[in-house]
This record gives C-alpha cells, sequence and structure tokens, in this order.
C-alpha cells in the first residue's frame, strides 16, 4: 500500500495548492485527464515511465500530452516533479485519491449505479433525490445496464451498496425458503 500513501501526500499537496489558488476543480480535472490518458495507452504509459528512454525523450513526450489536453503550469510542473522522480506509473493512483479528496471538498459523492432496464429522465432524478437524502451530499450517478439483475437496481454510494434488484430478492427467497 506504499503508493497509495505516497498517491495520497501527492493528491494532498496538488489540493491545498488548488485551493489556494481556487482552481482546484481545474487541477483535478487536468489530473483526470492525463491520468486517463497514460491509463488508455499502454505505449504512452511505457514511454513515460520506462528508464530505458532517456529522461529528455520522456519529458518531451510528456510535454506534447500536456500541451494537447491544455495543461495548466501547475500540472505540467507536477507532473514533471513525477517524472524526476520516477513516479509517473502513481499517476492514476493520484487521481484517484486526488478526485475523492475534490468531491469531499465540493461535498459530492460518486455513485455507481446499475439498472436491470434503462432508466428514464423521471427514474433517474427520483433514483437521485434518493441517494442524496441518504448520503447528506450532491450525487454525480455513473448509471450502467445489466440486464442480470433481471429487474430493480443496484446502487453503490462510496462504500456501501444499495441491492434492489429482483435477483438478490429471488435469491434471498431461495434461501429461506431452503433453510
Amino acid at each position: 500500500m506504499i503508493s497509495g500513501s505516497i498517491a495520497r501526500r501527492y493528491a494532498k499537496a496538488l489540493l491545498e495548492i488548488g485551493v489556494q489558488d481556487g482552481n482546484y476543480e481545474r487541477i483535478g480535472r487536468e489530473v483526470r485527464d492525463l491520468a486517463r490518458a497514460v491509463k488508455g495507452s499502454q505505449e504512452l504509459a511505457i514511454a513515460l515511465s520506462n528508464p530505458a528512454f532517456a529522461r529528455s525523450d520522456r519529458e518531451k513526450v510528456l510535454r506534447a500530452v500536456l500541451q494537447r489536453l491544455g495543461a495548466s503550469q501547475m500540472v505540467v510542473n507536477f507532473t514533471r516533479l513525477l517524472l524526476d522522480r520516477e513516479r509517473i506509473a502513481v499517476l492514476p493512483d493520484i487521481s484517484r485519491e486526488l478526485d475523492a479528496m475534490i468531491d469531499a471538498r465540493a461535498g459530492r459523492v460518486a455513485a455507481e449505479v446499475r439498472s436491470a432496464v434503462p432508466l428514464d429522465a423521471g427514474q433517474r432524478e427520483r433514483l437521485t433525490q434518493a441517494l442524496e437524502q441518504l448520503s447528506g451530499k450532491k450525487v454525480e450517478m455513473k448509471i450502467d445496464t445489466d440486464p442480470s439483475l433481471l429487474g430493480g437496481v443496484v446502487a453503490k454510494l462510496g462504500d456501501t451498496v444499495y441491492d434492489g434488484s429482483l435477483k438478490t430478492q429471488l435469491e434471498k427467497m431461495k434461501q429461506a425458503l431452503a433453510g
């Protein structure tokens, strides 16, 4: 879990700088965009983290990616620091930690919702309101369709799972009848 504590320290430092400058949301977005690019391209991840490539070449690649993403000077400096310390591979973890810290500061929580069928706008709104009441925070939902649920929804809010799926209800009935 060493990389987790390293990621938290970097994320905390970034958040503090962003709060001082009043742009922590932007920093979070830029770091998230870069982390997605690195995570989404094995070639880019290797080019940035493999010490077999000259540091100057890795820095050129990083600079080009950051320029394409329109990154601020703060994020450019931060990623150069990661490159200098051979910690670019930790970037996705830093991004995840930073997102969680930004959400906590802004009073937001992410919810991952799976439903058996696509939800209409009214259902999404009612579900959002219910989850906001449960959490006491603004909920940002990501909804996926999962026909294996048979009916209902499963919502993961932070570390808590609310399972209202027909599949789970049927499994509970089966266990009750068998036991």
